[in-house]
Formats: structure tokens, C-alpha cells, sequence
């Protein structure tokens, strides 16, 4: 009776470890509208005044029917547009405001073909476009403007403040 027993037990334990799923397979406890609500969450902190002590820069963030928009004010500037907030791949969170357009841009210099004397000088069809809306990193109470490039990559975004790192905390 012993060996039967012994048999019975071995084959539930076998058929108890055969029966279990696929790890992929396997629910997990997160659902769907958890992730949303973790992700409105990030979006909700982003509303807010931010203004800038080094620069006179405010900016108000808030959010709407059709999502977020902004009013920008500086000494030369006032400006209402579309906010678009997007994170990139690598975790970073980017505030764009839509409609903004830079004071300066003369381009990457890195992409033109080197001219020579025989070239034609470039036609007013082919200037350069000036950039719209700017980007700001977003990190906690932050949102970081490079204000303007380099030699290689010559611009300026908004040209009443001067600083190469425009810092908006939100208050």
C-alpha cells in the first residue's frame, strides 16, 4: 500500500509542477489604469507658476480640456500657446512650448557643405528657418531652457534673458 501511496504522492507533485504558467504568461498585480494614474500623476505635478530669479521670466502652466497650455511674460513678451509634455526613452521629461519663436538661429554649421569661391552665395529661398516653440527639461520643481548654442550651432531662444541656462522653479 506503502508503494501506491508513494506513487499517488509522486505524480500529484509532478503534475502540480508541470501545471504552472509561463512567467510572461503570469498576472501581475499592475493594471492598466494604475500605469495611467502614475503617469497623470508626473503629467498633474508640472502645473504651476515657474519663474526664474536670475532673469524677468514667468511662465504659468495649467491644464485644460485639451491638455496643457502656458502663458509666458518677459520684459519684451507675452505669450499664451499649447504646452505639450513628453518623456523621452531615456526617463527625461520635456515641457514644449508650442508657438514660440526663437530670437536667432543661424543653424548647424556641422551639416553645410564647405563653399568655395565658385559657389553661389545662398538665395534668400534658401535662409535659414527660424525655429518654433522651445523645450525645457523637466525635473522635479525645475524646468531647464538652453537659452543659446555655440559656434558650431549658433541660436538664441529668448534673447531678453542672457544666460546659456535659463532655470525656472516653480514657486
Amino acid at each position: 500500500m506503502k508503494k501506491y501511496y508513494c506513487l499517488f504522492l509522486s505524480l500529484i507533485l509532478l503534475l502540480s509542477c508541470n501545471d504552472k504558467k509561463p512567467v510572461a504568461a503570469r498576472k501581475t498585480n499592475i493594471s492598466k489604469d494604475t500605469i495611467a494614474l502614475e503617469t497623470n500623476q508626473n503629467k498633474d505635478e508640472i502645473e504651476g507658476i515657474y519663474t526664474s530669479e536670475e532673469c524677468d521670466i514667468y511662465l504659468k502652466i495649467t491644464k485644460d480640456k485639451n491638455g496643457y497650455v502656458y502663458f509666458l511674460k518677459t520684459n519684451a513678451r507675452k505669450v499664451k500657446g499649447k504646452a505639450a509634455f513628453s518623456t523621452q526613452e531615456s526617463g527625461e521629461k520635456y515641457l514644449t512650448l508650442e508657438g514660440i519663436k526663437w530670437d536667432d538661429y543661424e543653424g548647424d554649421i556641422s551639416n553645410e557643405e564647405e563653399n568655395d569661391s565658385i559657389s553661389e552665395p545662398k538665395t534668400p529661398a534658401e535662409e535659414i528657418e527660424i525655429p518654433i516653440g522651445i523645450d525645457a527639461n523637466y525635473l522635479k520643481d525645475t524646468l531647464t531652457i538652453q537659452n543659446y548654442g555655440n559656434s558650431m550651432n549658433s541660436y538664441t531662444k529668448l534673447s531678453e534673458c542672457g544666460l546659456k541656462y535659463i532655470l525656472l522653479i516653480k514657486k
